[in-house]
């Protein structure tokens, strides 16, 4: 794989196109609500010139490293509209990917997460072929944790980890899921007969 055109395919509702420079004013302006950021940050804001400076050009520098694989901006497939970001992290060698899914506050509760995050799963093993997708999140961010569940992931561990600047909720750890090119295999090939079942 190769070339400017290695994207995840668009979903029903979503269409996943690479970031660019551009982008920076929509990533600070995603990354300004508080709520978006709760579990992340704690609320606090990502400065500009750290998403202008540090952020985009180390993913801009992801595509050519792990084609296939990285952080893709997010848009409604009918109205065009920024809805935030969905990424496929690699690893080192790009064996593996962290999922991971940054969407604004008016994109919750329209199961867009679970969609795009399945797509990237099917996506990282059927046409990338990564050995693992897995992902992290605050033990106590719920809504989250659901996604990953519902992407086809699982539940691996509980583990803590020491912060300078600890959130609320810190004390509870951080969750790890995962699921590997084995599992999905079997998974992968159960969930298109299990959506037309419903």
């Amino acid at each position: 794989m190769g070339g400017d055109d290695v994207v995840p395919p668009a979903t029903e509702r979503l269409r996943l196109r690479r970031l660019t420079m551009a982008d920076v004013d929509a990533l600070v302006e995603l990354d300004s609500d508080p709520e978006v950021m709760r579990f992340l940050t704690g609320g606090v804001a990502t400065p500009l010139a750290t998403v202008r400076d540090e952020q985009l050009p180390r993913l801009l520098a992801q595509y050519d490293r792990c084609p296939g694989l990285g952080r893709w901006a997010a848009h409604d497939r009918e109205s065009g509209e920024f809805l935030g970001w969905f990424a496929l992290d690699p690893s080192e060698d790009g064996a593996e990917a962290e999922l991971g899914y940054r969407l604004r506050r008016s994109a919750w509760g329209r199961g867009l997460a679970t969609e795009g995050s399945r797509a990237l799963v099917r996506y990282a093993f059927d046409a990338v072929g990564v050995r693992r997708v897995w992902a992290e999140t605050m033990t106590i961010n719920e809504p989250s944790r659901r996604v990953m569940v519902k992407a086809g992931l699982h539940y691996v561990r509980t583990f803590y980890l020491q912060w300078d600047d600890p959130i609320p909720g810190t004390e509870q750890g951080e969750v790890e899921y995962e699921v590997r090119a084995e599992e999905w295999a079997t998974i992968g090939q159960e969930r298109p007969a299990a959506r037309r079942a419903r």
